[in-house]
């Protein structure tokens, strides 16, 4: 009986896993498919001020929308999975430490990392303290990312100047938040109409 049971519990979990959006390029398509994120970004926005844009833009290029993403482990003698370069975790691919911090700071006890709503929170409040502690616009999408990766000392010392490759990132967020802002300009009306089937 049991070993009959188990493939099936198997597969109810597996169907309980969130898949990332077959379209991650359009936040309007990300938002018609995934019931209930737009609800999500839209009280995220509320609360914290930051536009559902930058917020999503942040969020495609830390994990691409996927929920229990993790940094890639380094390779030992180029072919060896070693350890990975940080416990960084879920959609936001926040810290554990951060996190903590935002739990306590944002009061939000309960919340996981790998659950959308609880993430584009994190990046709202993350974005908050970057204005606080930085003086970073929150329409500033090229600073709150270079905030995001490098933590508010990071930022305030400048130590982006020396990593092109984290510059060249933060302005290709910038511009696909740009882009999110044109194509949210087109659906969100529809989205705030079906305010109820999207579950907020």
């Amino acid at each position: 009986m049991t070993a009959r049971v188990l493939p099936f519990v198997l597969l109810l979990l597996a169907g309980c896993t969130t898949s990332p959006p077959s379209n991650v390029n359009n936040i309007c398509e990300i938002f018609e498919e995934k019931s209930g994120w737009y609800g999500d970004a839209h009280d995220a926005k509320k609360e914290w001020g930051s536009p559902i844009p930058v917020m999503m833009a942040i969020m495609h290029q830390e994990s691409r929308f996927v929920a229990k993403a993790k940094p890639p482990r380094k390779k030992i003698f180029g072919f060896i999975p070693g350890p990975r370069p940080s416990d960084a975790y879920g959609y936001s691919q926040a810290k554990k430490s951060t996190w903590k911090d935002y739990k306590r700071g944002g009061g939000n006890y309960g919340a996981d990392r790998d659950d959308f709503g609880d993430a584009i929170d994190f990046i709202g409040w993350y974005n908050e303290q970057s204005k606080k502690r930085s003086g970073i616009s929150k329409r500033d999408t090229y600073g709150l990312y270079l905030a995001y990766h490098e933590g508010h000392g990071g930022y305030n010392r400048r130590t982006y100047k020396s990593k092109k490759w984290l510059t060249d990132v933060a302005r290709k967020v910038e511009r696909r938040a740009g882009s999110y802002q044109q194509q949210l300009s087109t659906c969100e009306k529809d989205l705030e109409k079906g305010g109820w089937f999207f579950g907020w």
